[in-house]
């Protein structure tokens, strides 16, 4: 919202505030101020000059040579080829730039000659002083800005156009609807610097008649216009508005048109309230009926634009047919033309939603839209239409047929809240006493009557007490509320066990070489062909999005999977080498009924540490990394399961993690076939772990363990075993063969080729054996390890190597 400051004069006065000023107090108290721009700042040493002589250039048949009175000792030559500046312009007023002046877009002017012939500087068209013809009506399209004959000589030019204004941009929030207007920003800007503020009431003299005479209103939809009001305007004289208008409209950031449409602007600026006006000629039998549009119904928009409206949306119409699309724009068919002789003045209150829904279904917001979609008080539209009126009158544009129209269905009543000064000063940290409470809510027109608050009725954000003592903390001032801690728990702060357990994951694939990578939670329905899930996997079950971007994003995942491959295929088709990522993302697993995830209910939510990597990490050290991630997590008794059945990855390289009986994921080769799909020709490795499993398994207690005082003993163990037979199950088998004494076993070898029989593979293990309070006898150490040699036999068949 543009506000230039000069308008405020009418509602308040800033006499003595500066621009810098006005911006931080205004934003300090809650109106959020963009900027202050100076319209006239980039316009510079440009003055009124008056042509006093005309001669044609001597060596060019389009230039000519001017003497220009600008107000200084003597006159100033200028040459130019303005088209329409000949010896009949003698005697006129133009904006003359003098010798090293500067105009909009950076344009500077010095003197130069001109086929010889110096020229002192240069006359000026309005497009080259940044404005539009509406805001000059009277100039020529192509040529010198005339200005009218009492234009005083010599004066800066921004004075004379309006331009010597300062303009403030706020940046207005959607619960704020009342400050999208000059009246709604005075006072804010009255009640921040403590000023007085006033509205003039509109006053309509009217010319007679009967306004009954005319117009009829039906309005069928009450819900979604609770109110409209209309009044009618005769002997219309369609002409430009005068300057002080013009130049209002102009820094507001609005173009002008004509008087009558701009004086419907004008009003939509000052008091928010946007209104239309309707060429009274062009309604069937003088009825304006506000209703939903019949299937088949269209109409041609102000802009030339023929649209197709719906049932869904609202028109305003005559007694055949739409015209103007509610809250968005009027129709073409009653627009307002040089020949219009009689006008209906329309100030409607429209349901926000519907008009937000219009709008975008049209693809055309406007100021009006924009204005109606947050909410509008119904009382505006008799205080706007009188206005209207009022400025029509004032400006000669018309004559005002008595009365009004007036339909409303909208509850008009004030809203009032309880009084309740020390809950405010509880929530707000506050000191503040009832009387200085109730005065500062006075300065923004709320009345205390009581224990009671009456709310304006331009305040509809006005909901709970929490609203009342945000009105009291900003015109208090943010700065002057003391600071204090909150009291209770959330002093504590720190972080949550749940998420140190994923800080410290992070932490560990970080140390790994895994970079962190993150997804889109939506995909595509496809994803999951490309992972190779059967058609009966329940993972296919997904939340469908309602409203989705595209396909590639209409479903909730219920994996990570391809959102990793994805992240990894990209990397691979940008040429990177290697790539280690890692998400912590989340899946939604919906509730299933008839086959179907149900839309009643919500999915269940679960948050899943997902590794991938490609050309850098070996199968085992990719395992290692797991380990690892278990070992910083103080999960026990981990365990891994050879896993054939996961269509997703190689049948002889995929196991399942276990803490104890506890799953807690999948890792391995990624499908050789689901590989080639990403693009890839190496081998890519993953693995997919639940967050809520590894939190479960984490053992809380962390025992001390002295450092050892005897000496460890070390025995190898080679054995021929069938080439199927886990590695993994062996170890454990030793680890509860071997007795006490067993202070660890670790794999070091697996060797299958020249030398071992076909379907074997031979398997060593280093068995560390220790007592904590003696050195091991080699009887001991013997006997341990025959015990898990016996095992490795009884269990699996295995063959000691000589």
């Amino acid at each position: 919202m543009k506000l230039p400051l000069s308008w405020l004069k009418d509602y308040t006065n800033i006499d003595g505030v500066s621009p810098k000023e006005y911006d931080a107090k205004m934003t300090m108290s809650g109106s959020k101020v963009e900027c202050v721009d100076y319209l006239g700042e980039e316009i510079n040493n440009v003055v009124t000059g008056k042509i006093l002589s005309v001669e044609k250039h001597p060596d060019s048949d389009h230039l000519v040579i001017c003497q220009i009175d600008a107000g200084k000792e003597e006159p100033i030559q200028i040459v130019t080829g303005a088209p329409n500046v000949t010896e009949a312009s003698v005697g006129e007023i133009c904006p003359v730039c003098l010798h090293k002046s500067t105009l909009p877009g950076g344009v500077k002017i010095t003197k130069g000659k001109l086929r010889g012939v110096v020229s002192n500087g240069m006359m000026c068209s309005f497009q080259e002083l940044g404005l539009d013809h509406g805001c000059v009506p009277y100039a020529c399209d192509n040529g010198i800005l005339f200005l009218p004959k009492d234009t005083p000589v010599g004066v800066d030019i921004k004075g004379v156009l309006g331009l010597d204004e300062y303009v403030a941009d706020f940046e207005i929030t959607s619960n704020r609807p009342d400050c999208l207007s000059v009246i709604g920003l005075a006072r804010e800007t009255a009640a921040t610097f403590e000023r007085p503020f006033s509205v003039k009431e509109p006053v309509v003299k009217g010319c007679g008649g009967d306004i009954k005479d005319y117009v009829s209103v039906r309005v069928d939809e009450p819900e979604l216009c609770p109110r409209y009001t209309a009044k009618i305007v005769k002997n219309i004289k369609i002409e430009p508005s005068p300057a002080w208008m013009r130049e209002r409209l102009h820094a507001a950031g609005v173009r002008p048109i004509n008087n009558i449409v701009d004086i419907t602007n004008y009003v939509m600026l000052e008091y928010g309230q946007p209104m239309h006006a309707f060429d009274y000629a062009c309604l069937s039998d003088g009825q304006i009926v506000v209703r939903r549009p019949q299937p088949g119904e269209a109409i041609q928009t102000l802009d030339g634009q023929d649209r197709a409206i719906t049932s869904e949306m609202l028109a305003i119409c005559d007694g055949a047919k739409p015209i103007a699309v509610a809250g968005v724009m009027g129709g073409a068919n009653s627009e307002i033309t040089d020949a219009t002789q009689t006008v209906v003045f329309e100030s409607a209150c429209f349901h926000g939603a519907t008009v937000r829904l219009t709008a975008k279904a049209l693809g055309m917001r406007t100021e009006a839209s924009g204005r109606f979609e947050k909410g509008l008080d119904p009382s505006l539209t008799m205080l706007a239409v009188l206005r209207a009126c009022e400025l029509v009158e004032e400006l000669g544009a018309g004559e005002v047929i008595d009365g009004v129209v007036d339909v409303c269905a909208a509850d008009l009543t004030p809203k009032t809240l309880p009084f309740e000064p020390d809950k405010m000063n509880a929530l707000l940290g506050t000191d503040l006493s009832a009387d200085v409470q109730k005065q500062l809510l006075k300065r923004l027109a709320f009345q205390v009557e009581g224990d009671k608050v009456i709310i304006p009725s331009f305040r509809i954000d006005i909901a709970r007490m929490c609203d009342l003592a945000e009105e009291v903390a900003r015109m208090y001032g943010y700065d002057n509320i003391p600071v204090r801690l909150y009291a209770g728990d959330t002093t504590q702060g720190g972080l949550s066990p749940r998420q140190q357990m994923e800080r410290a994951a992070a932490g560990v694939c970080l140390a790994a070489g895994f970079d962190e990578s993150m997804s889109h939670s939506f995909i595509s329905p496809k994803f999951y062909d490309a992972i190779a899930l059967p058609a009966d996997d329940p993972r296919r079950i997904s939340t469908t999005i309602l409203n989705p971007l595209g396909e590639d994003f209409s479903v909730m995942r219920t994996t990570v999977l391809p959102s990793m491959l994805d992240s990894l295929a990209h990397n691979h088709a940008h040429r990177n080498p290697t790539a280690s990522l890692y998400e912590l993302g989340t899946i939604y697993t919906p509730v299933v009924k008839d086959g179907k995830a149900d839309a009643d209910q919500l999915p269940h939510e679960e948050k899943i540490l997902t590794l991938g990597s490609y050309g850098r990490l070996p199968f085992f050290q990719f395992k290692g990394v797991i380990e690892a991630l278990c070992r910083e997590l103080n999960i026990k008794d981990v365990s891994f399961v050879a896993d054939s059945e996961n269509p997703s990855y190689h049948p002889g390289r995929c196991a399942k993690v276990y803490a104890s009986d506890a799953l807690l994921g999948t890792f391995g080769a990624v499908h050789p076939l689901v590989a080639k799909k990403y693009g890839f020709n190496t081998e890519v490795l993953t693995a997919e772990l639940a967050m809520d499993a590894l939190y479960d398994a984490i053992d809380s207690v962390k025992l001390y363990q002295q450092l050892p005082k005897f000496p460890a003993s070390t025995r190898d163990i080679a054995v021929l075993v069938d080439d199927a037979v886990p590695a993994a199950s062996m170890q454990k088998a030793i680890e509860r063969a071997a007795g006490s004494i067993l202070e660890s076993v670790k794999l070091f070898d697996v060797y299958k080729g020249k030398g071992i029989p076909e379907g074997k593979k031979s398997v060593a293990y280093s068995m560390s054996l220790r007592a904590s309070d003696r050195t091991l006898k080699d009887e001991e150490c013997d006997n341990a390890m025959q015990k898990a040699i016996a095992a490795l036999e009884s269990e699996f068949g295995a063959a000691l190597r000589s």
